[in-house]
């Protein structure tokens, strides 16, 4: 059979308008008109409607990855500052503190929503002024695989000790924590539309910013920070991090059905979830909370190979016999040789999380029938351990 993908992208039908525009008008060049309706589209799904984002501006980028540089820049991380940084993510969350020059400070998640622990993080900030002798110099928490993180403890723990929060909704657009998107919680958010992500311009990003002013700043370094000259002048180091307007044409047909897709997503993980609870040693991992509302960008589960007889590798290589791709889930950042000499403050939660998660097919072209032969496969592999165990 064809193959299933964890999340592969699916085109609504409206992009090929908007590209053919930008065609027509021969802007194929970064920044552009759809550009500027993206940004627009963005702001009405994410931001209207509530007062507690008012004022707040989006900035179409190339990457998550330069919205988390540029976040860093505008909060004027460098040489040897330090960031708090969970442990349990992508590379990307962390890489760019290394842009700066400066030094991630890994900390361990909770095991509710798997996201950074807010009274760990708040015991490793202590540690490190009483060490270092000065306050880290911002933290970037993020919402892993769409699930919302403790963000409201989180900021509080921020504000109690001056500390700006990057809040990385790379994988959440559409998530929501009390009522509220994620990604506006913190001074800065962050997106993603790279390929795989819930929609995409191809490759690309943005940054919520706070205001107006902090937009046009990020804007600035974002197309290599040329000051307002007749001649090119440069005073400060600035980034090729534009959005092509052709990508975002992309992105806004995309923007035309991501309300479908969030139901799609959605509406998958209640089948995962239904069929997974009668599983003995299978745990699917489901909103924690009343107040969290996750998109599900991937379904994930945890494997207790000491019931199942399974680890998640045998469990993926299982399905991938059957042309259906899974995952394991992230490797923490303490964990990975690149950063082996970052200080780190863990509680064995994103290890565990490590040695035991996997994820499953989510995306818009994954069908319920598909969802169910799924989890069957999963049952049927895990009675064959156990009868050939006995």
């Amino acid at each position: 059979m064809n193959r299933i993908h964890l999340c592969m992208c699916r085109m609504s039908g409206a992009e090929q308008k908007f590209i053919d525009e930008a065609f027509a008008e021969e802007w194929v060049v970064p920044l552009g008109p759809n550009v500027d309706g993206f940004e627009e589209d963005l702001k009405h799904f994410i931001l209207d409607g509530d007062p507690a984002c008012q004022g707040k501006e989006i900035a179409a980028l190339s990457s998550g990855t330069a919205a988390i540089h540029l976040a860093l820049v505008l909060l004027g991380v460098g040489r040897d500052d330090e960031v708090m940084c969970q442990s349990f993510t992508f590379a990307a969350s962390a890489n760019p503190v290394v842009y700066q020059g400066g030094r991630p400070v890994f900390v361990d998640s909770e095991p509710e929503s798997w996201n950074m622990d807010p009274v760990l993080l708040d015991k490793a900030i202590a540690d490190r002024v009483a060490v270092t002798g000065r306050k880290p110099k911002a933290i970037i928490a993020v919402h892993l695989y769409g699930m919302p993180a403790r963000i409201d403890e989180i900021c509080a723990v921020g504000e109690k000790w001056g500390i700006p929060v990057v809040e990385d909704a790379a994988e959440a657009l559409g998530s929501s924590y009390k009522g509220r998107k994620c990604g506006t919680f913190g001074r800065f958010g962050i997106l993603s539309f790279n390929g795989n992500k819930m929609i995409t311009t191809s490759g690309g990003g943005a940054l919520i910013c706070p205001d107006a002013e902090s937009k046009k700043r990020a804007v600035f370094y974002a197309t290599q920070a040329r000051e307002a000259y007749p001649y090119y002048q440069h005073e400060h180091i600035g980034f090729n991090y534009r959005l092509s307007n052709i990508s975002a044409g992309i992105g806004r047909g995309q923007m035309t059905v991501l309300e479908k897709y969030l139901d799609h997503h959605r509406r998958l993980a209640g089948i995962y979830q239904v069929l997974f609870a009668g599983m003995a040693g299978v745990k699917y991992h489901a909103n924690p909370w009343p107040d969290a509302d996750s998109n599900y960008w991937l379904s994930t589960v945890e494997i207790d190979p000491e019931i199942t007889g399974c680890t998640p590798d045998v469990v993926s290589q299982h399905l991938n016999k059957l042309n259906i791709e899974t995952r394991l889930l992230w490797k923490p950042m303490h964990l990975q040789p690149v950063y082996a000499d970052a200080p780190a403050y863990v509680n064995g939660v994103s290890e565990h999380l490590f040695d035991r998660g996997l994820c499953l097919p989510s995306g818009p072209w994954v069908t319920p029938e598909q969802v169910k032969m799924i989890v069957d496969e999963i049952a049927y592999l895990i009675s064959s351990q156990s009868a050939s165990l006995t």
